[in-house]
């Protein structure tokens, strides 16, 4: 991952996580109340908004209250740890949220940073479905920086990782013909105007 990280600035990783982890994480999302479901919205703080044209998931943010929570977070802190001390990322904090897409939702194509106007610098998006067939749609399209062609499209299949820089990678998540769940989440930097690290 770090190799990844270094050097085309994205990587692809199957069985990141293994069965148990993610029936433990399916398990805990199913006994969550529906309430605390809320729709997804786009932008930060001040700007923040949700709008049905770009995206219709629905989210809930985890907050280690749960062992499932607890041993995903501590999985993420190890990757952390890793990309600061073999990269030098200077990462700070982990954020990550359930999203649950039911059939017919979507993401646009979007950036989860911009250069220098945040402090998002490495996404992490775990995958919670099994058994997902290629008619399923809900793919992730990963495009370049620059250019229209994708890069790659990964099938949202249980325990796959993909994780990339943030400010480098436009992606969207097309309609899904199912439930589909995953693990989104945001490594930080406390300067949101540090400049980026280029692979």
């Amino acid at each position: 991952m770090v190799d990844a990280i270094a050097g085309p600035g994205i990587g692809i990783f199957p069985r990141f996580l293994d069965e148990a982890q993610v029936t433990a994480l399916r398990q805990d999302f199913a006994a969550l109340p529906p309430w605390q479901l809320t729709p997804a919205g786009i932008g930060r703080e001040q700007t923040h908004h949700t709008n049905e044209r770009i995206r219709t998931d629905k989210t809930r943010w985890l907050e280690a209250d749960s062992p499932a929570q607890r041993d995903y977070q501590t999985l993420m802190a190890g990757l952390q740890q890793q990309m600061n001390r073999q990269l030098f990322m200077g990462l700070k904090d982990y954020e990550c949220h359930y999203a649950l897409y039911q059939a017919g939702d979507f993401y646009k194509k979007h950036l989860d940073a911009f250069r220098g106007r945040g402090n998002r610098r490495l996404t992490t998006v775990v995958y919670l479905n099994e058994h997902w067939q290629d008619d399923d749609g809900g793919e992730l399209l990963v495009y370049p920086e620059k250019g229209k062609a994708v890069l790659h499209r990964v099938r949202p299949e249980a325990g796959t990782l993909v994780c990339f820089l943030s400010e480098l990678f436009p992606h969207e998540v097309l309609p899904a013909r199912r439930e589909r769940l995953s693990i989104a989440g945001w490594f930080r930097i406390d300067d949101p105007l540090a400049p980026a690290l280029l692979p």
